[in-house]
């Protein structure tokens, strides 16, 4: 039986080049992983799957309000 999938990590295309202030996420089936993308081997955050999706929405409607 093959194990657990390794999660797919990933940065906003807003974070930038300069690899500061960053979180990296990756979507599992439980919910979304989120670390620090400067220390990939520090402890994750897993956010469920309706928190993540309301705090993404709030996020985009922030962004419309600027």
């Amino acid at each position: 039986m093959p194990g657990p999938l390794a999660p797919h990590w990933f940065k906003s295309s807003y974070s930038g080049g300069s690899g500061t202030e960053c979180v990296e996420c990756a979507r599992m089936s439980e919910g979304t992983l989120v670390r620090d993308s400067k220390d990939p081997n520090s402890p994750m955050v897993t956010v469920g799957s309706v928190a993540w999706e309301s705090f993404i929405r709030q996020l985009n409607r922030q962004a419309r309000e600027r």
